[in-house]
């Protein structure tokens, strides 16, 4: 099973001396689902866009399926999709429109891009409600049209910020299962950023915990559990911030 994320000692720096993420290294395998967790400024967000090409690192390097965020951008945003907590879709459109409008923007091929939204429509299960306006959707239809458009390419890396964020229990498990569905039978790996602990260790095959720019820790939430002498992930992240808080 081959890497599809390398990340090696990637910082960022907004001011002089203050690093939001600093050597941060990790790595992703072919079909895993990774979590990057940590309390509110720990540098989650700003490593997960580093990874996206979306800011440019100050430091460091990684590679998404062998092509460097630094030196080859545009490969990789190739291989991977990006799905932020405040993304949305546009209203007017029905979700077929959408997904429709959204494939045209991926790919000038007519029979690709037919394939790009069957396969959508398969994974979002909205059926005949994809006639529909996204403006009569639920926030809970929305999101799974919005994360069957990420998937829709197949990438290599698909990252996701907060991908149940205000969602009910029933859509966010939904999710969750379409997540671990998708890994599993595709092979996609994922990237996934979560304050719901619940969440991450029902999804993640491994975790790593982020505070104040650092990567403290990273393995299966089993492992991690047993290290700290944790009943669950929620009690492994309090014992790392806090032991972080008192060095």
């Amino acid at each position: 099973m081959g890497k599809v994320l390398e990340v090696n000692g990637l910082s960022k720096s907004y001011k002089k001396d203050v690093l939001a993420a600093d050597s941060v290294s990790f790595s992703v395998d072919e079909g895993e689902i990774f979590a990057l967790i940590g309390p509110n400024g720990a540098g989650k967000t700003t490593t997960i866009r580093m990874i996206s090409t979306l800011i440019t690192p100050t430091g460091g390097d990684a590679l998404v399926a062998g092509h460097s965020i630094i030196s080859e951008p545009a490969k990789v945003r190739e291989n991977i999709t990006y799905l932020p907590d405040e993304a949305g879709a546009y209203k007017t459109m029905t979700g077929k429109q959408y997904l429709e409008f959204m494939a045209g923007l991926f790919t000038g091929d007519k029979h690709v891009a037919e394939r790009y939204i069957d396969r959508a429509a398969q994974i979002c299960g909205l059926g005949d409600r994809l006639n529909e306006k996204i403006g009569s959707y639920s926030r809970g239809m929305i999101r799974k049209l919005l994360l069957s458009r990420a998937v829709m390419t197949e990438p290599k890396l698909a990252i996701m910020d907060e991908a149940t964020s205000g969602l009910d229990v029933i859509n966010a498990l939904e999710i969750r299962k379409m997540i671990k569905k998708l890994a599993k039978e595709t092979g996609m790996s994922f990237l996934l950023s979560s304050h719901n602990m619940l969440e991450i260790e029902y999804v993640s095959d491994r975790v790593g915990i982020m505070t104040k720019g650092h990567l403290m820790v990273t393995g299966g939430i089993d492992e991690l559990k047993q290290r700290y002498n944790a009943a669950n992930l929620e009690e492994v992240f309090e014992r790392v911030v806090i032991e972080n808080e008192v060095r």
